[in-house]
């Protein structure tokens, strides 16, 4: 439009195969694992990793991890499948609340629509200004990091760069917990009823946090925060931390070892959510809803319960919206005045 300066707000997740077959997992896999971000190491232990990725991981693990994705998959990946829906809604309610709404894409941090290629078609077709928000509430250098990473790199390559402004997290939002809140209530209001709320966030090795990522302390503060607003006792809630890979320590406790803890303590009644995920995923629908479900029955569970994220959720639209409000305000404020201004001329 005359007088405006293109803008978009690039919603970006982790990533995902593009098939669910052995050849698009190992591609995944590669881009996904080879990223010093995800597997951190310098010098001898940076090559050591890269042999036992290429020669024994990449040639074993990709079938085993197609299987899984072949019984969640549905026409495509629940996590891309759930970031487009995400996409298309915050777009409706941008353009309903704004004349010049910015217009909103999906972007990979791995796989496709991959984020540098978003932003170079962005850049091609005219676009000068981009809000990207990672969709990870809880900032850690293992997942929003590798974003910044790739905006950098895609930056160095331009003449001209594109003003990218990007949400770092969004934790302790008020409007995330509330949205985190109502999926939980909404759950609970027509399920069998639990004795404990399980808030099972993705691990990353203990190291890490050692170092330095503030990981940690943003899920149990999420935790915190969104237990207070339903009003649950300390007794009736507990974080733990699930995915661990390897032989190294990774945060505690571990989600899988809690619940057989705690149905030998005699707790029959479960539910459990991933505050860290605003998408269903491989990990949520497959680890967490089937795996340690299984878990906490042969440990002598009764009722395990799953609670989808918040996917595309009105509540979270609505928290993805105020993000884009409060985080571009003066863009949103400049392009709907020269709307204002081109419709009065």
């Amino acid at each position: 439009m005359p007088g405006s300066i293109k803008t978009a707000v690039i919603l970006t997740n982790l990533g995902t195969p593009d098939k669910p077959e052995a050849g698009a997992v190992k591609r995944y896999l590669r881009e996904f694992l080879s990223d010093a971000r995800v597997v951190e190491g310098t010098g001898v232990r940076r090559l050591a990793w890269l042999a036992v990725l290429n020669l024994i991981i990449l040639n074993l693990r990709p079938r085993k991890v197609a299987k899984l994705y072949q019984a969640i998959w549905e026409d495509d990946s629940p996590m891309r499948k759930i970031l487009n829906e995400q996409v298309t809604e915050l777009q409706l309610q941008l353009q309903q609340k704004y004349e010049a709404a910015p217009c909103v894409f999906a972007g990979m941090t791995y796989g496709s629509p991959g984020l540098k290629e978003r932003l170079a078609s962005l850049a091609s077709h005219g676009y000068q200004r981009v809000l990207i928000i990672p969709m990870y509430p809880q900032y850690s250098a293992t997942t929003t990091a590798p974003v910044y990473d790739q905006v950098a790199r895609f930056q160095l390559g331009r003449r001209e760069v594109l003003d990218i402004r990007i949400v770092k997290s969004f934790y302790d939002h008020p409007a995330y917990i509330s949205a985190l809140a109502s999926s939980i209530r909404s759950f609970q209001e027509t399920s069998e009823g639990t004795e404990k709320l399980m808030l099972s966030y993705h691990g990353i090795p203990k190291e890490y946090a050692e170092k330095g990522d503030p990981y940690p302390q943003q899920c149990h503060k999420t935790s915190e925060l969104v237990t207070k607003a339903l009003g649950l006792a300390d007794t009736q809630w507990i974080t733990t931390f699930q995915s661990r890979f390897g032989p190294a320590q990774w945060l505690q406790p571990y989600t899988d070892k809690t619940l057989e803890s705690l149905a030998q303590q005699k707790v029959t009644a479960v539910d459990v959510v991933c505050p860290a995920f605003t998408a269903d995923c491989l990990e949520t629908l497959e680890e967490i809803a089937q795996e340690n479900k299984e878990v906490f029955h042969k440990a002598g569970g009764k009722s395990y319960q799953y609670i989808p994220a918040v996917n595309s959720t009105p509540a979270f639209i609505d928290t993805l919206r105020i993000l884009v409000e409060e985080q571009a305000a003066d863009w949103l404020k400049s392009d709907n005045q020269a709307e204002e201004e081109t419709n009065a001329a």
